[in-house]
């Protein structure tokens, strides 16, 4: 079994089917790429593999580990090795990111980690994703650009150090210079760590700099094709038209 499988899974909300059937697996160690136009159910499948409240489940299962998780609150599934960077990601006036990080990093442990100990895992991770040390003490995505959030992000991600993370399209809202940053940012984590990543995205854009191993393509909630890179390219040349009728 895979470290993250997802089984027929059918899901709607307020009597709106959104994903029809989807079937995917993750490993550790692999980054996949998950494209598709939009409406079509990415960020869906992401809140739902997380275990928001919102979405029903109507069929199907989510396996993490060998568990099964589709019943399970999103705090559990993030304390067993789960990880999402939102799309959106939210202001938080007066907490400072090293404050959140801390705490976090305390409930995905279900210890308290010692202060000393903690500054120096956040700096050697700052320094590692090349941040500057002031960032740590910004209250959270306050006053940050589209391309600091997205770098919040995935501070976060290197820090809480889980078993696969969930990228909601890290390249949206980013210039051309904070697009290679974040990509170094996600690049140096996998090389660190044996983590699997789902890469959320609607362009091929990011993909020139994190290479995915298999590219998988979502229209009208279900995954349509999957492929290795080239797949990419090819929908970067043709447009998702070209697929829309095997939906």
């Amino acid at each position: 079994m895979a470290d993250l499988e997802i089984k027929n899974l059918h899901v709607s909300m307020e009597g709106k089917e959104i994903l029809k059937g989807v079937n995917l697996e993750i490993n550790k160690g692999e980054i996949h790429a998950l494209m598709g136009p939009n409406g079509s159910g990415k960020t869906t499948l992401s809140f739902v593999i997380m275990g928001h409240p919102s979405y029903k489940i109507e069929k199907g299962n989510i396996f993490f580990r060998g568990k099964d998780i589709t019943e399970m609150k999103a705090d559990e599934r993030a304390r067993l090795g789960l990880f999402l960077s939102f799309q959106y990601p939210h202001e938080v006036s007066g907490v400072t990111m090293a404050n959140f990080l801390r705490t976090a990093v305390n409930a995905r442990n279900n210890s308290k980690v010692n202060v000393l100990e903690f500054k120096k895992l956040l700096d050697e991770k700052m320094e590692m994703l090349s941040m500057d040390k002031g960032f740590a003490f910004r209250y959270l995505n306050e006053g940050f650009s589209g391309g600091e959030k997205k770098k919040a992000e995935i501070l976060q991600l290197a820090v809480l150090n889980p078993e696969i993370a969930i990228l909601d399209e890290s390249d949206s809202g980013t210039d051309v210079d904070s697009l290679k940053i974040i990509s170094e940012g996600i690049n140096k984590i996998k090389k660190e760590s044996d983590i699997g990543i789902l890469l959320i995205t609607h362009y091929n854009r990011i993909l020139q700099y994190v290479k995915p191993d298999k590219v998988h393509i979502l229209i009208d909630g279900r995954i349509v094709k999957s492929g290795d890179a080239s797949l990419a390219h090819e929908i970067e040349e043709k447009g998702y038209k070209v697929l829309k009728s095997a939906a």
